[in-house]
């Protein structure tokens, strides 16, 4: 390699890395707040809370787990945008101020956009078996006060 690209490639180099020491500076993504449980939400059985707890609480509660990643931009920016939408969508940690959207968070699983792919590769404990699939789902109708067999369809226009 000539001496003239290896110096244009030291140059890359360094200032990719000062971009990334400055980017650091930013102060957003920083602090990882865990605010207090008011109320969890009313699992029906305690394996159900668990696949929940794996699959769902690092976004979906005030549980969050924040790894040594969480403290690096950019992936302190994407983790902390993550929560915060996941949070506002729903919590479990809130459940007495929540607006009950279990069925939703059932949809979205059935679905198979809950949990999101980029979670499901850094987490293995999100990557849901059908069996746990089925389990949340009827946990999450059953705490919104549904039986799992009852869904709404969307017709609404009486027997037959």
């Amino acid at each position: 390699m000539p001496l003239l690209s290896r110096r244009w490639l030291v140059r890359i180099a360094l200032g990719g890395l000062g971009v990334f020491a400055l980017i650091q500076l930013v102060p957003y993504g920083w602090q990882h707040s865990n605010p207090p449980v008011t109320q969890d939400a009313p699992w029906p059985s305690a394996e159900a809370r668990e696949v929940a707890v794996g699959a769902c609480y690092d976004c979906h509660s005030n549980e969050t787990n924040w790894p040594v990643y969480s403290y690096v931009a950019p992936m302190s920016w994407l983790l902390r945008r993550a929560v915060d939408a996941g949070r506002d969508e729903l919590n479990f940690s809130t459940w007495d101020h929540d607006d009950n959207d279990a069925d939703d968070a059932a949809e979205t699983i059935e679905d198979g956009s809950m949990p999101p792919r980029q979670y499901r590769l850094m987490h293995s404990d999100a990557r849901l078996s059908d069996a746990e699939k089925e389990l949340l789902i009827a946990a999450l109708l059953s705490i919104d006060g549904e039986d799992g067999d009852d869904r709404d369809d969307g017709d609404n226009s009486g027997p037959g």
